[in-house]
């Protein structure tokens, strides 16, 4: 299998190398998942949501993730995927040539609830189902204030459950080529060596929005977001949010086709 690896906190974050290593081969994982390809961002895009660059150059750059070959793109997620499939991967593996999966991910932070809509990592799959190649996002909670004996947050070891998550939901075959998956990892505090793994629908209580007011040296106003960015109004039970605060590892499938089908007909009697 040949993948293509990208995330949005930028090709030099803990989370991409701790993913990259156990999709390669590690002492936990030793049999690889595949042949890995990385092209992710320059550059922390966290929260660009599905940005892409129009008006100035993707300066590229070749380097290295874990000593194997990659190449840092200056722009967004999304852009990465975008260039990635369009012509980065084409001149490594022949003309016409296409991953057989886009894993993005592991982002430093949960892309649980209506976060999946501000999420990078999350456009950057979505960027790879638009293209018809299946994608899955990997993300970790971060909760630096838990007790626990090991780092945190630990990267190694919530990449490692990564892989034995996509080993499970590989088991059988690909996702299909328009096909989303959606992962969140429990922080590590939490996280245990044989954590569930459970398919839930995301949460769509919106966040309870939180900025803190100051004044620039220059005497201007100014706001500075200040919330955790797991503060909701409301979270329904067997969502993601609660199931991901429980320690559990959610799985959650996403479409990119917005359209409300149930509203159809009544905004269409509007119009006749």
């Amino acid at each position: 299998m040949h993948i293509l690896l990208t995330n949005d906190d930028g090709l030099h974050a803990l989370g991409i190398k701790a993913l990259h290593t156990h999709l390669v081969g590690s002492h936990h994982h030793p049999n690889p998942l595949g042949e890995v390809f990385t092209v992710a961002p320059l550059t922390v895009q966290s929260a660009t949501s599905h940005g892409i660059t129009f008006h100035s150059p993707l300066m590229t750059k070749e380097t290295t993730i874990n000593n194997c070959p990659a190449v840092a793109v200056d722009g967004r997620p999304a852009d990465c995927t975008k260039l990635a499939l369009t012509n980065l991967w084409p001149e490594k593996y022949g003309q016409g040539a296409r991953p057989d999966l886009v894993v993005s991910g592991m982002n430093a932070g949960a892309n649980c609830g209506i976060n999946v809509l501000y999420s990078g990592t999350v456009a950057a799959a979505i960027e790879a189902a638009f293209l018809g190649v299946p994608a899955i996002a990997v993300s970790l909670h971060l909760d630096r204030e838990l007790k626990t004996d090991r780092p945190n947050p630990d990267f190694d070891f919530a990449a490692r459950t990564a892989r034995r998550v996509l080993d499970q939901l590989l088991a059988g075959g690909l996702p299909n080529p328009h096909e989303i998956l959606s992962i969140n990892i429990p922080a590590t505090g939490r996280l245990t060596e044989d954590a569930p793994i459970k398919v839930c629908p995301m949460n769509t209580h919106a966040m309870i929005d939180c900025f803190d007011e100051r004044t620039s040296p220059s005497g201007e106003r100014y706001f500075w977001a200040s919330g955790s960015g797991l503060d909701f109004h409301g979270a329904d039970a067997g969502t993601d949010v609660p199931e991901l605060l429980d320690g559990i590892i959610t799985v959650t499938p996403l479409s990119y086709d917005l359209t409300d089908r149930a509203r159809m007909s009544f905004w269409s009697d509007r119009v006749e």
